[in-house]
């Protein structure tokens, strides 16, 4: 397939992975290259040195395109930025700040800019940025979402009306049906997460992807907007935030409540009670943990079907 995104990236398949903390190292991000979608390294929860660690081993892995997303809070973002110029990474998402910031920089040294984004109004900006692409992340997406809580049926088209750049679409999408949907609504491509935190590729713990695949219809729920909204899995840990929520607590308090280090322990080490479990609504449909490639290859057939048996209505 050939649009604006496959012909800026390089790549078959206009599919994408997230770039997910502790879920999303060069394991994933080389297998979904390698399957003909852009595979992602999620730096946020690395360090400088294991960030440059992830990228060698994903070059050593694949020869295609893959990109590094780097959360612009990032406290050591300079240094991010620094590892992503001498190791030439071609392809940057960047979210979570202002783009204006390093897009610039990166261009200058050939490396081209997507920017997340959560509203119309914001893509606008990032295109006044001067990035290349946007991802736009509907409200039903995992981790960090957007305090507007647009659903990405509404958000895509939203977006695509306010901007010249091409337009990915995340949030809620995991299979070769919500992808044709996506595109119908105007995007050239999909962000995918959630489907890709269960695979086998993925670094996070077993327990969090048998809880992936277990989380039904209603599972999640959108949390913390006092700080930073994010999509959380219904446990033990959810609960006390949700409590405290319901009682008014201050932003101090959820910040002490949500401590440090609480993803890592859920996502990465597999503490399902007072781990925070960062997962999208359409963790409901998903009921296996499949290979990168199995997951690309499955969502780009049923892709071509669906577009064959809608194609058969005109």
């Amino acid at each position: 397939m050939k649009n604006r995104i496959t012909e800026l990236f390089g790549i078959e398949y206009p599919i994408i992975q997230a770039g997910m903390i502790w879920c999303s190292g060069w394991e994933l991000a080389s297998a979904v290259s390698n399957a003909g979608g852009l595979g992602i390294i999620g730096s946020g929860s690395m360090y400088p040195d294991v960030l440059k660690e992830h990228i060698r081993k994903c070059q050593a892995a694949t020869t295609k395109p893959f990109a590094v997303n780097i959360p612009l809070i990032y406290p050591d973002i300079d240094k991010h930025v620094e590892t992503i110029i001498e190791e030439q990474v071609p392809i940057v998402f960047s979210s979570a700040g202002n783009p204006k910031t390093w897009t610039a920089k990166l261009h200058e040294h050939g490396i081209k800019v997507v920017h997340v984004v959560s509203s119309a109004k914001f893509a606008q900006k990032a295109e006044a940025a001067g990035v290349d692409a946007v991802v736009a992340e509907g409200f039903e997406a995992g981790g960090h979402n957007g305090r507007e809580e647009t659903t990405t049926m509404v958000l895509i088209p939203g977006v695509c009306q306010a901007v010249n750049i091409p337009v990915i679409a995340a949030g809620g999408i995991a299979s070769g049906k919500a992808m044709l949907a996506a595109m119908a609504l105007g995007a050239e491509a999909v962000q995918i997460g959630s489907r890709f935190v269960a695979s086998k590729e993925s670094s996070a713990h077993q327990n969090f992807k048998q809880t992936v695949i277990e989380t039904g219809e209603g599972g999640t729920q959108l949390s913390l907007k006092q700080l930073t909204p994010v999509r959380l899995v219904k446990n033990a840990f959810f609960n006390q935030v949700a409590k405290a929520e319901l009682r008014g607590a201050s932003s101090d308090e959820l910040k002490e409540i949500l401590g440090r280090a609480r993803a890592k322990r859920g996502m990465f080490e597999g503490d399902l009670v007072e781990g925070e479990l960062e997962i999208g609504q359409v963790a409901g449909t998903i009921n296996q943990v499949l290979s990168a490639k199995e997951i690309v290859d499955e969502i780009w057939a049923e892709f071509k079907q669906e577009q064959k048996r809608i194609a058969g209505f005109i």
